[in-house]
């Protein structure tokens, strides 16, 4: 298996299966320092960078406090426009990551562009860790949704997955590439006009995922031990920042996940996914039930960010 020490963790397209649960045994060890809200010292002499140039809640916030779990410092920037990068200057990915890689030792970027973190990884010196590129991918929240997954089920082998949502979103496509390592069919429900792109079809098929499609979320739950949910209302995600103007659509009822429709559908200990945030395709009321995984999920994504910080940096092995 490869060294995660100073390696960028851009794609799940790269990784190998071994590798999945390399990291989430790490994740593992180090879930009860989160737990019990302590801090360490695995990453004393460490500093984090974030380079945020689309807004962000849990993806920055969680590297930034898995960070902090693990003694390090943060610095960083969450609003593109209060630097040269957002500003009159422009100025380039390239140029800004010079500039970064001086102030830390690994970091963490979120932009509007597709490719970008990767474009970012060949000029910086330090690790890179995509924090999601545009339409293209997010690594790390997938990582995090499989973790989850694993935690609760035991096992992600042979489970059937159910996603429903806009499958032109980042989210989409690693959960794809995730799921070509292991042994775990799913069907996406999407919208029309939002289907799975048709490049990333032709990837997931070259590397052998068993997957399908399907119009109704509720044809095909009653199937599924793993619902994972996005919004069909989504902002564009090639721009910087899509703020709310005037009244925005509503959830299909085809892309909701209901109470009723758990009740009445679904396997009693299949488990939903969000990675949030939401709009209306899951209600409030759902959060109470039997099925909602999504606050978990979110502890989750600090104990996999600082799996994976404690990796790249290479205070473990």
């Amino acid at each position: 298996m490869r060294s995660f020490a100073g390696r960028d963790i851009l794609s799940l397209k790269d990784f190998e299966r071994n590798e999945f649960f390399r990291v989430f045994e790490v994740a593992a060890e180090l879930e009860p320092i989160a737990r019990n809200r302590r801090n360490v010292d695995l990453l004393r002499e460490k500093t984090l960078v974030t380079a945020f140039y689309q807004p962000s809640t849990r993806t920055r916030l969680a590297h930034e406090a898995a960070m902090l779990r693990l003694g390090g410092a943060v610095t960083g920037f969450a609003d593109a426009k209060m630097t040269r990068a957002g500003d009159f200057y422009q100025e380039s990915i390239k140029d800004t990551v010079k500039m970064l890689e001086f102030y830390g030792d690994v970091i963490v970027m979120r932009h509007f562009q597709i490719g970008a973190p990767h474009e970012a990884a060949q000029w910086a010196s330090i690790p890179v860790i995509n924090g999601g590129d545009g339409w293209g991918e997010h690594p790390t929240q997938i990582l995090t949704d499989l973790y989850t997954v694993l935690r609760e089920k035991g096992t992600i082998d042979g489970l059937r997955w159910v996603a429903v949502g806009d499958m032109r979103m980042r989210t989409m496509h690693s959960l794809g590439y995730a799921l070509t390592q292991f042994d775990c069919p799913i069907t996406f429900v999407a919208p029309p006009g939002m289907e799975m792109p048709d490049s990333y079809k032709e990837d997931f098929m070259a590397m052998g995922l068993d997957f399908d499609f399907a119009d109704h979320v509720g044809d095909v739950i009653g199937d599924a031990d793993v619902i994972l949910v996005e919004p069909t209302v989504q902002p564009d995600y090639s721009k910087s920042r899509d703020e709310r103007k005037g009244e925005l659509p509503t959830t299909p009822d085809n892309y909701k996940i209901t109470k009723d429709l758990l009740v009445n559908k679904a396997k009693s200990d299949a488990i939903l996914l969000h990675s949030l945030p939401r709009m209306d395709e899951i209600p409030p009321d759902v959060d109470i039930t039997r099925w909602s995984r999504y606050w978990q999920e979110a502890f989750n994504g600090v104990v996999m960010r600082m799996a994976l910080l404690a990796l790249v940096l290479g205070a473990m092995e």
